[in-house]
């Protein structure tokens, strides 16, 4: 250890040390991981490790037993301390940056009335209990006295802000994150943090100016306000786009996450630019990057390894570090402290309870609320160092800060289990929370991005409709690739091409969706390859997508089975497929064409696949559906024999079939035919009940031709109605 303080030199003469700075850097990260490790491990926040790692290594413990070492590690020597404390500000903007990703809008929508009326009031209180406070300090508690303005705002955010990741952390450790109260709870810590950053970036610009100055305050808010509603709006889209782009364009490794930390780095500059801090810019950057429809999984695992395992610690363990807790010793201090963590506890608590019995909540769950809300965690920190590194807050402030961060972030936890558990299950929050287990489990919920192969034949269009009604609920992107661009010149009459049916379907599913819920516009784009056919699918399908939906005709080719074409691009394409066909009314019409939906179901894997999407449909476009179950065996007295044996079985799948319907919200009609092959009353079920498209779930059979079966090939072979056949399975080798 003396080697690397004298590498650093006698009061920093030979300048920085390379060594000193990756040693300080290991020892935050280890100190940090087992600490973080400990305290998940007795049910607390990683984070609260991590920070009281950096108190243990700062002034506070490792420097009152031994300073020498500690001084070693840590010198105060200026040029050294900036080595690290870039990562440390580096690590303030990703943090953010993963919190905007982590923030769910749709959520505060659903739950807007009791979130914003704890929020108003959880903020209001606090905030001005600490205001308060912060103009009532002596003078000598202050860094600059004549600032007494700004170090009261920052008094005042740091009791009102609360900590999303750790009420997040704890209300989804309970199971309660489907709860109302626990949407409630999250939701308004979300708000909570937006308008902290709000006020923190309004600071800021107070700040810059030295004084309190109406003008510069104007400028500020308008600048704030001006700089949400472009990025709410045109940058949502442009974000969207860029990630696209970057995804789709380049060949290199992750060039998605560059792009998202472009985007953060000019958010953050446009903020400073406006005069408010570049937290400000960072924390919309990942607003807007966790509501790109593509990739969102993808991207938040890459990022989140890094900034949790690297930045964290750093950033926290210094925070740690600047808290000198010896200062506690002095009665005075530990007096004030006591009362700064005795008014943010009630502030916030009294706030959130009557924001929560105003917002329409019962008195437990208004308690529920006032406990959950009183965590400051890692948002008080970063609140705090900002202050701390502006010169509005004295160290001692920092560290009665950090204290009250500590104390009433790791009481949260516990008082928030305490009071949940005494929150019973409602029947409506049964049923929801059911249905929404099922749906994260499901194969259409998990589609982040659609493929169209299309030839603008009646096929290629009902596909497109096909895409519309899947993505139109959630806003999914489309793709279009045009596998054979020659047959634009033969359209199939005056309807709408492929790119108009998809954002027609689109807004049809979208104008029958739930009032609350957040609906995206749907982004259509058309691919033209220098490839045809199955080489052109190939070349996008390695940009990502989920499902892969063929609209191409012929269908069937003249010897019977798949057409070659389509074979082809069915095989390269490693994932499920939508194969459509249109027939019957849909050729003629297929952008118009009524729907009635039969699906066939066999209780396998496969057929539930295929339902799952039958019943979204028929959800997006409000149309009637019918379960058709057929028992598999070669001949009557085997089907009928069957049938009988495994009667409870049976009854069983088309009860599932229902439910399933139930929680998709469609209404589902079952029919069974046991005295006929599956091909047969597949077909006389389809017209005996007048439906216009038959949805199947097979599986892709690897040969020369891509095959989905015996069932299948009939139907593509003799039906006269449009058939959808939704392939899962490992991709053929032709």
């Amino acid at each position: 250890m003396p080697s690397l303080a004298h590498a650093a030199g006698p009061a920093g003469a030979s300048g920085p040390s390379e060594a000193l700075f990756i040693s300080q850097v290991l020892v935050l990260i280890v100190v940090g991981r087992l600490l973080g490790e400990a305290m998940q491990r007795v049910g607390q926040p990683a984070v609260m490790g991590q920070l009281i790692g950096g108190i243990l290594l700062g002034p506070s413990v490792f420097g009152a037993l031994a300073p020498d070492w500690q001084h070693a590690l840590f010198p105060p020597v200026k040029e050294q301390k900036a080595m690290i404390d870039a990562v440390s500000q580096l690590g303030i903007m990703l943090l953010l940056l993963l919190t905007g990703m982590e923030t769910d809008l749709g959520l505060v929508r659903k739950v807007k009335r009791a979130a914003f009326s704890v929020s108003v009031a959880g903020v209001a209180v606090p905030f001005a209990c600490g205001f308060a406070l912060g103009e009532t300090l002596p003078d000598a508690m202050l860094p600059r006295p004549e600032l007494r303005l700004i170090t009261s705002l920052f008094l005042g955010t740091a009791l009102s802000i609360s900590s999303v990741k750790i009420v997040a952390m704890v209300v989804r450790e309970m199971n309660f994150l489907r709860r109302n109260i626990g949407q409630v709870i999250v939701a308004s810590a979300i708000i909570d943090d937006t308008i902290g950053w709000i006020i923190i970036a309004l600071t800021f610009g107070i700040a810059l100016h030295g004084q309190f100055e109406l003008v510069s305050l104007a400028k500020s808010l308008a600048g704030t306000f001006v700089f949400l509603a472009v990025s709410l709006t045109i940058g949502r889209r442009l974000v969207f786009l860029a990630i696209r782009w970057a995804n789709d364009t380049f060949v290199s490794d992750m060039p998605v996450i560059s792009v998202i930390l472009v985007i953060t780095g000019v958010m953050a500059l446009i903020t400073n630019a406006i005069g408010v801090h570049t937290v400000l810019g960072a924390f919309v950057a990942g607003v807007l990057v966790g509501q790109s429809p593509i990739l969102t999984r993808h991207i938040e695992e890459e990022l989140r390894g890094l900034i949790v395992a690297l930045f964290m610690p750093v950033f926290f363990g210094l925070a740690g570090l600047s808290a000198d807790l010896t200062i506690l010793k002095s009665p005075s201090i530990a007096m004030l402290t006591a009362g700064l963590v005795l008014i943010a506890s009630i502030g916030k608590f009294g706030g959130a309870f009557v924001g929560g019995w105003f917002g329409g909540l019962s008195r437990g769950e208004s308690v529920a609320l006032g406990c959950g809300m009183n965590a400051r965690g890692s948002t008080e920190v970063i609140v705090a160092s900002i202050g701390l590194s502006m010169g509005a807050l004295s160290n001692d402030l920092f560290t009665m800060i950090v204290a009250m961060a500590v104390l009433t972030t790791m009481a949260m936890p516990p008082m928030l289990r305490w009071a949940l558990r005494r929150l019973p299950l409602t029947p409506e929050e049964a049923e929801r929370i059911e249905r929404e287990a099922f749906e994260a489990q499901g194969f259409v919920p998990q589609l982040e991005r659609l493929l169209v192969a299309a030839d603008e034949s009646p096929s290629s269009k009902l596909a497109s409709r096909v895409a519309g009604l899947l993505a139109g609920p959630r806003g999914l992107p489309v793709t279009v690739v045009r596998v054979d661009p020659a047959r634009e010149q033969r359209a199939v009459g005056p309807e709408a091409g492929v790119e108009d049916a998809v954002k027609k379907a689109a807004a049809s599913a979208q104008d029958g969706a739930e009032q609350d819920a957040v609906l995206l516009d749907v982004d259509v784009t058309t691919r033209t390859q220098p490839a045809v056919g199955a080489e052109a699918v190939a070349a996008e399908a390695k940009n990502g997508y989920d499902l892969l939906i063929e609209g191409l005709e012929p269908v069937v080719s003249r010897r019977g089975g798949l057409h070659r074409r389509v074979s082809e691009i069915t095989a390269v394409f490693n994932g499920p497929v939508a194969l459509v066909s249109a027939r019957g009314t849909h050729h003629e019409e297929p952008l118009r064409g009524e729907l009635n939906i039969l699906v066939a179901v066999t209780g396998t894997e496969v057929s539930r696949r295929g339902a799952e999407v039958a019943l979204a449909l028929a959800r997006s476009h409000r149309c009637p559906l019918t379960a058709l179950y057929v028992p598999g065996a070669h001949n009557n007295r085997a089907r009928r024999r069957r049938f009988r044996a495994l009667r409870g079985q049976n009854e069983a799948i088309l009860k599932d079939i229902v439910q399933l319907g139930d929680r998709f919200g469609v209404q589902v009609h079952t029919a069974v035919r046991v005295n006929m092959s599956a091909e047969e009353a597949i077909l006389r079920q389809a017209r005996l009940g007048g439906h216009t498209l038959v949805v199947l779930g097979v599986s892709k059979r690897p040969g020369d031709v891509v095959s989905f079966g015996h069932v299948a090939g009939v139907l593509l072979e003799e039906i006269d109605r449009s058939l959808l056949l939704v392939a899962s399975g490992a991709p053929a080798t032709p």
